[in-house]
């Protein structure tokens, strides 16, 4: 378990980091997408193939229909989030995508039969709370349109790829994550293609920030994620995954000098505090109880 949440902590990071980088590349959204998910996948199938030290076959038959959904809800989330940072800008449609975890969190219950305790609630409640801290301004001067709908469209799909992933069992946590990957870039591609976008010479700088964005970010970083989600709560997968614009705001700060207001602070304080009360406060209950006892 806890090399689990090692893997997923260090996968959540690195998503942080996609935008420092991706601000690197002189290239369309929809493409950058698209570029990271081609790497994303050659570099896996390659990993794959080391590995196995023989040409790779596929998963089990019996998966393939999650496997497949799971990938067009992968592919989903990143081009209606991307819409969406096209449409009203990063800070509202991140916030609008991570109303996602929130609805994993409630379908946790149904679905996985876990029990929503109140230190589970009161942390969700409390990463909320710093979200929109971070946000607020956006949200104000923002109405409802194209662009938060696909950041709300971006959640569900989110939503959809936790519980899809959360429910497949026996299959390897790095054939799962390549086929994810490769039905995801199908479904980018044809996006992609069908608006003829305009790809001119790419510096050097651009080149490298690509193959660090596909391989580092995209290949090992959905390996750690979907590899460690698998045997992970649901509710925890939920909560961790705020760590991202979290990360995402600090490595801002520090890479790119902006500057944070004494609300995003707030906000930010607000996020790991929950993330850290929510996980770590059961955990201090438990070894109590022992002790007690």
């Amino acid at each position: 378990m806890n090399r689990n949440y090692i893997k997923f902590l260090a996968a959540v990071l690195l998503f942080g980091s996609n935008g420092i980088i991706a601000s690197y590349i002189a290239l369309d959204s929809y493409v950058i997408v698209l570029s990271r998910m081609v790497m994303g996948s050659i570099f896996l199938l390659l990993l794959l193939m080391w590995r196995q030290q023989k040409i790779w076959t596929g998963p089990p038959r019996r998966v393939w229909g999650k496997l497949i959904l799971a990938g067009l809800a992968l592919g989903g989330n990143w081009l209606f989030l991307y819409e969406s940072y096209t449409q009203i800008g990063v800070s509202l449609a991140t916030l609008a995508c991570y109303s996602g975890p929130v609805m994993v969190l409630l379908l946790s219950v149904p679905l996985f039969h876990e029990r929503i305790t109140v230190i589970k609630a009161a942390g969700m409640v409390t990463v909320i709370a710093g979200m929109l801290c971070v946000n607020g301004v956006s949200v104000q001067s923002q109405g409802v349109s194209w662009g938060l709908m696909s950041g709300i469209l971006s959640a569900v799909c989110f939503a959809l790829l936790v519980i899809i992933n959360k429910k497949m069992k026996g299959v390897d946590g790095l054939e799962g994550t390549l086929c994810q990957l490769l039905i995801g870039g199908v479904m980018v591609g044809a996006v992609t293609f069908s608006m003829h976008p305009q790809i001119g010479v790419l510096s050097l700088e651009s080149v490298l920030a690509v193959i660090v964005l596909g391989v580092i970010n995209t290949g090992i970083g959905c390996y750690l994620y979907f590899s460690a989600m698998q045997y992970l709560p649901a509710q925890t997968v939920s909560i961790f995954g705020y760590l991202e614009p979290f990360s995402a705001l600090i490595f801002a700060a520090v890479f790119l000098g902006e500057i944070l207001s004494l609300l995003q602070i707030l906000g930010a304080v607000l996020i790991l505090g929950g993330v850290v009360f929510a996980e770590l406060c059961p955990l201090f209950h438990k070894k109590r109880i022992r002790f007690d006892e």
